[in-house]
C-alpha cells in the first residue's frame, strides 16, 4: 500500500485485484472496492465523507496512470492500473464458471437495463439478477427500504455501482452493512461505456496518462472546471510530497 496526498492506494495490478475480489466471494466475505483516480484523491482533500469511504474500503485500487507512476516512483513496482470497465469485464468472465450473480446499480434512466442486455450478449449465461436506476438525489427512506428488500431476495455476489465520484464511494460505505451482498464495486463510467452510451478511451491515451483529456473532449461543459483545477493542483501537491516538503497524512480541511 502507498499513500498519495493522504489517500491509501493498494499496490496491486489487475490480476492481483481480481484475485483479492474473487477470494472474498469464494470465502463468503464482504467488502467494497473503490477504483480511484486523481479526481478522487483531490476531492478527498476537502470531502470528509469521501475520505472516510476511501479509508474504509476493502480494496482501493489505482484507476489512472498518474497514481500508478507515483506508486512505482515510491518503490511499489508491482502496482498496475485497475481500470473500472476492464475490471468489470474480468469479473463477469470469471463469474460464468462460478455461477456468481450480479446486480447493477446506477446510470441514467435505462442505462442499467441496457448494460444488462449488453453483458448477457457478451457473456451468454451470465446471471444479472437485478438492476436499479437511482434518482440523482439521495434515496429517501422508502426508496432505501425498497432497495434493501429487493437485494435481500436476490443476494447478489457482485453489486456494481455506476455513479460518479464521490457519490459511488460514499454510497458503498453507507450501504455495505445494509445490503445482503458479497462485494460492492464502484466502477463509474463503466456503465455508460459498456452500455454503448459513451466511447471508451483509446488504449494509447490510457497508457500515456491523458485519459482525462479525452474525457474532457467528450464532456467539456461538465468537466472543464474539474480538470482545470485538479490537474495542476495534483501535480503541484505530488511534487511537494515526492520532494519531502509536505506530509499529507492529515485530515481533509
Amino acid at each position: 500500500m502507498f499513500n498519495v496526498l493522504g489517500v491509501n492506494i493498494h499496490a496491486v495490478d489487475m490480476d492481483a485485484a481480481v484475485h483479492v475480489i474473487t477470494d472474498i466471494v469464494r470465502n463468503g466475505g464482504k467488502g467494497y472496492v473503490t477504483v480511484t483516480g486523481v479526481h478522487g484523491v483531490i476531492e478527498s482533500r476537502t470531502d470528509i465523507s469521501l475520505k472516510n469511504s476511501l479509508d474504509k474500503a476493502t480494496l482501493n485500487v489505482a484507476d489512472g496512470m498518474p497514481l500508478v507512476w507515483f506508486g512505482r516512483l515510491t518503490g511499489h513496482k508491482q502496482v498496475g492500473r485497475v481500470y473500472g470497465p476492464d475490471l468489470m469485464f474480468k469479473i463477469c468472465e470469471l463469474s460464468l464458471k462460478k455461477n456468481w450473480t450480479h446486480f447493477l446499480y446506477g446510470g441514467k434512466p435505462g442505462v442499467a437495463d441496457e448494460l444488462k442486455i449488453k453483458l448477457e450478449k457478451r457473456y451468454p449465461g451470465i446471471r444479472i439478477a437485478g438492476t436499479y436506476c437511482p434518482p440523482f438525489r439521495p434515496l429517501n427512506e422508502q426508496e432505501e427500504k425498497d432497495l434493501i428488500d429487493v437485494v435481500s431476495k436476490i443476494k447478489p455476489d457482485f453489486f456494481w455501482v455506476g455513479i460518479s465520484t464521490p457519490k459511488q464511494e460514499i454510497i458503498m460505505a453507507q450501504f455495505l452493512d445494509k445490503l445482503d451482498v458479497r462485494i460492492m464495486l464502484g466502477v463509474g463510467a463503466a456503465f455508460d461505456i459498456h452500455s454503448g452510451r459513451m466511447k471508451d478511451v483509446p488504449a494509447w491515451m490510457k497508457d500515456s496518462g491523458f485519459q482525462w483529456f479525452y474525457r474532457l473532449c467528450q464532456e467539456p461543459r461538465r468537466l472543464w472546471r474539474r480538470y482545470c483545477y485538479i490537474v495542476p493542483v495534483f501535480l503541484f501537491l505530488v511534487a511537494l510530497q515526492l520532494l519531502g516538503l509536505r506530509n499529507y497524512n492529515d485530515k481533509p480541511r
